[in-house]
């Protein structure tokens, strides 16, 4: 796994080199509210799926309150947290999907280091309902923009989902090789619930 994960950065780092020949970057809303960028603390939240690696929680990721979020269109906290609390035993609350709606996280500073991120999610209707993860990131104008990076098929019942790409981390705007992120999740066809929202750190280790 760890020659898998040194070829993944491998090639991130090339794509990153080709992205940042165009002008120089434009500061627009997400480089002027990253006031953050320091290491943050990290843990294997996802070590008893056989994930080794240490993560850490995007802003507001852990769901107990609506506090650094982005909610639209009925997005809302609510009781019930995921089931293993891996963000502390006196987490409560998830985040709660309806159809229709979408959930923003707060900012985040990612690099080529941050491979990954992953969190938990169940689906409360529709069989055939799936939710869309994107990463929104500057362009080197400042223009904000979007990447889908991953669609959970997901289960009626709490489940970790895979890891996704963060992709927009080949795009460094910041000193320290860092871009300022969000992570916007949007139901289709149903409702669903996400609850402990986390990054992997990878050149933090």
């Amino acid at each position: 796994m760890g020659s898998i994960r040194r070829a993944l950065v491998a090639l991130v780092a090339a794509g990153a080199v080709i992205l940042t020949v165009a002008a120089p970057a434009q500061a627009g809303l997400l480089v002027k509210t990253a006031k953050n960028c320091d290491t943050p603390t990290s843990s294997r939240v996802f070590q008893r799926w056989l994930d080794p690696f240490q993560y850490v929680v995007a802003p507001g990721g852990n769901a107990e309150s609506a506090a650094g979020w982005t909610l639209q269109r009925g997005a809302k906290i609510v009781a019930g947290n995921e089931t293993w609390n891996v963000g502390g035993s006196g987490h409560r609350s998830s985040m709660l999907l309806p159809a229709g709606s979408s959930a923003t996280t707060g900012v985040m500073c990612v690099g080529i280091g941050h491979p990954t991120m992953r969190f938990f999610a169940k689906r409360n209707s529709g069989l055939l309902s799936t939710l869309a993860v994107e990463v929104v990131f500057e362009g080197l104008g400042g223009a904000l923009k979007s990447l889908p990076i991953g669609v959970v098929l997901g289960s009626a019942k709490w489940q970790p989902t895979l890891p996704y790409p963060v992709l927009a981390s080949l795009l460094p705007l910041l000193p320290g090789k860092l871009t300022p992120v969000q992570f916007r999740f949007t139901p289709v066809l149903g409702s669903w619930q996400i609850d402990d929202v986390y990054v992997d750190p990878w050149r933090f280790r």
